[in-house]
């Protein structure tokens, strides 16, 4: 079973509680991955490496200010949205996924590890009529559609280092795509911030909402 290890190594300010919590995240998910496949069974025994420290990569690149306001576009087992949650408790999350078995594991993790900052809905991402500072997702579909559904979502005035938009996890060569939807675009490389060889290819792309 894994322990936080990974993660207080290269977050070495987390307190105890979330390091406790982050603990807990392995057991939960191998539990309700036996009954409901939402993680890939290769994945699973490197639950902290592939998906948490991966959903951490947004906390490298920006520091939510308590009050932000956070939409998670097919959370999936709740990645990103968990992992901010836990290291962000002062900022707002909602995870959405169509599918409603992976919604009730993310509600009954969120409930196991008391995140009161967190709300799981079985939504689609053209659904969701809220307004948010930011939206992440880790790589549902390309760039373009992805845009499309989500624009109108995003409140106008911005309070982070960061102005509201888009941060999203995705991996290899991406210039293409991104061209296709022919607006400014930062990317980030998760190897800068991390030296697994698991993250040599994995990027994270901000988009601001303009």
């Amino acid at each position: 079973m894994e322990d936080a290890a990974l993660i207080k190594k290269y977050f070495p300010e987390f307190s105890a509680k979330q390091i406790n919590q982050f603990t807990a995240l392995a057991p939960l998910y191998e539990e309700w991955n036996s009954q409901i496949n939402v993680i890939s069974r290769k994945d699973i025994h490197e639950l902290m490496l592939r998906h948490v420290l991966h959903s951490l990569a947004i906390a490298k690149v920006i520091q939510f200010k308590p009050d932000t306001v956070i939409l998670d576009v097919g959370t999936g087992g709740g990645f990103p949205g968990i992992p901010l949650a836990i290291a962000f408790p002062d900022s707002e999350f909602h995870l959405i996924d169509s599918i409603g078995k992976k919604v009730k594991v993310v509600n009954e993790v969120v409930e196991a590890l008391d995140l009161p900052n967190v709300r799981a809905t079985q939504l689609r991402a053209e659904q969701e009529k809220g307004k948010y500072d930011f939206i992440v997702s880790r790589a549902v579909t390309r760039m373009k559609p992805f845009w499309s559904w989500v624009h109108q979502n995003f409140k106008t005035k911005s309070k982070n280092s960061l102005p509201n938009g888009i941060l999203y996890l995705k991996g290899g060569d991406l210039s293409e795509e991104m061209a296709e939807l022919n607006k400014p675009w930062q990317e980030y490389r998760l190897d800068d911030f991390f030296k697994e060889p698991f993250f040599e290819t994995k990027k994270l792309i901000y988009l601001a909402r303009d």
